[in-house]
């Protein structure tokens, strides 16, 4: 049986095999819609970034701080400032930026994954254009026997996170 659902910009077709109606695959074909946009949609990358931080679970962590490195990619539609080519139509890079240097710059927290958190959740909360975000932070130097780039913690959000 083939079902076929239509978006904004996409036919998909969907060949099942038995005759469950199309309803019952909506939400697992949706889930997909969705993972495929935040692989193949437009997104802003900010990569590299370096921050002095107090952030640990550990006191020694928090009393003398560490290195963080950040990536963000927040996605969007950038097919209106490519268009034009206004600043007004896109984010601006360093309102990104500015976020992530405020949360690693600012307050301290225990865990990596409350830093990402934070600068996920203020940056889909401060520029509504953008639906999704992933947020990568590491920490370069930490207490492991052997060589390391890093280690840290990667989080997607999505605007529908938000609401919960």
């Amino acid at each position: 049986m083939v079902h076929y659902l239509l978006t904004k910009d996409t036919l998909y077709f969907y060949f099942l095999k038995s005759n469950t109606p199309l309803y019952f695959y909506l939400p697992i074909i949706l889930a997909k819609m969705e993972s495929d946009a935040l692989t193949w949609g437009d997104k802003l990358m900010l990569r590299g970034l370096s921050f002095y931080g107090f952030h640990g679970a550990k006191p020694e962590e928090r009393r003398l701080g560490q290195k963080f490195v950040v990536d963000i990619d927040a996605w969007m539609d950038l097919t209106p400032a490519g268009k034009t080519d206004h600043l007004s139509d896109t984010v601006s890079y360093t309102a990104i930026y500015d976020i992530a240097k405020e949360v690693l710059e600012g307050s301290p927290h225990n865990l990596l994954e409350s830093v990402a958190q934070k600068i996920a959740i203020t940056t889909l909360t401060n520029h509504k254009e953008i639906f999704a975000v992933r947020v990568k932070v590491g920490k370069p130097h930490v207490a492991v026997r052997g060589p390391v780039d890093y280690l840290g913690v990667e989080i997607h959000r999505r605007r529908s996170d938000l609401s919960g």
